[in-house]
């Protein structure tokens, strides 16, 4: 059922993203500080250096990509040039998971190298860099997610051990009335990365808990998928026609003893043809 999409020892892999454009899947290493293109026709992921950390790189409606990076938002133009959108440089803070909303707003979340408790933050950027934080207590600001009819946002802040709902604005960017979804409950694993398929369901990467799960728009466990490592981080629907399931994976904090048990630890994975996503959402800038 798992397969591998890409053979890698990625530190921290994360973030993964079809790119409609190119049909393409976008992933990172974060602690790698490399953004990964990875072409499914031609077997070919190719790799692109980046100065600082990257929690994630999203594809831009006008070429090229925008990253979340160590000291802030940035665009990379396709010849690797970097122009910083926001900078918000902070000792200790590092940029982790972002997502773009069906405006073209990104959604972008930080956190504390060493994961102190209220140390990160998550904010909206808007084409213009225009910045607004909604919540400025997150430990580790990880899934951003929306429902199909970008009603609801989801988010996952992991020591919470939840996955959170809020009523959302498109057409504002406003999102408001945060509460739990759901409560990971039954496995060691916390919630990482996420995604929303065309049936409103959420499946969500279990870190440290060897598992996909997917939860029901009313916050119900619906699924339950076992993987080949302990640590996949986020998972993202993409193909022709969306089908095939995306997961990214990492080493990070692995001992010796446990990567000869995880050979697949640090890939890119794939489960064809296992459900219907949705496309993405180009970033207006």
């Amino acid at each position: 059922m798992v397969e591998v999409a890409v053979r890698s020892e990625a530190t921290l892999g994360e973030g993964p993203t079809w790119d409609t454009s190119t049909s393409t899947l976008l992933w990172v290493d974060i602690l790698g500080s490399a953004v990964h293109r990875y072409d499914p026709g031609r077997g070919r992921d190719d790799v692109l250096a980046v100065p600082q950390h990257v929690g994630a790189a999203k594809p831009r409606a006008a070429g090229g990509l925008i990253a979340n990076l160590r000291d802030g938002v940035a665009l990379l133009d396709a010849d690797g040039t970097q122009r910083w959108l926001v900078y918000w440089e902070r000792e200790g803070v590092r940029g982790n998971d972002a997502a773009v909303d069906g405006a073209g707003r990104l959604w972008a979340g930080t956190m504390r190298y060493d994961a102190g408790e209220g140390g990160g933050w998550l904010a909206r950027v808007e084409p213009d860099g225009a910045a607004k934080v909604l919540f400025d207590d997150v430990t580790i600001s990880n899934g951003i997610a929306w429902s199909p009819d970008n009603t609801l946002m989801y988010y996952i802040d992991t020591p919470t051990r939840r996955v959170d709902v809020l009523d959302y604005d498109l057409a504002t960017g406003t999102a408001v009335g945060r509460r739990p979804l759901c409560t990971i409950e039954g496995t060691p694993g916390s919630p990482d990365g996420m995604c929303v398929d065309a049936d409103g369901c959420l499946w969500v990467a279990l870190w440290g808990g060897h598992a996909i799960r997917r939860y029901t728009p009313e916050g119900k466990l619906d699924r339950e998928v076992p993987m080949p490592v302990a640590q996949p981080s986020a998972c993202a629907f993409g193909g022709p026609d969306f089908t095939d399931l995306y997961v990214t994976t990492a080493r990070e904090g692995l001992t010796p003893e446990q990567l000869a048990d995880q050979e697949l630890a640090g890939s890119l994975l794939v489960l064809p043809g296992f459900g219907v996503g949705l496309p993405s959402t180009l970033f207006a800038g």
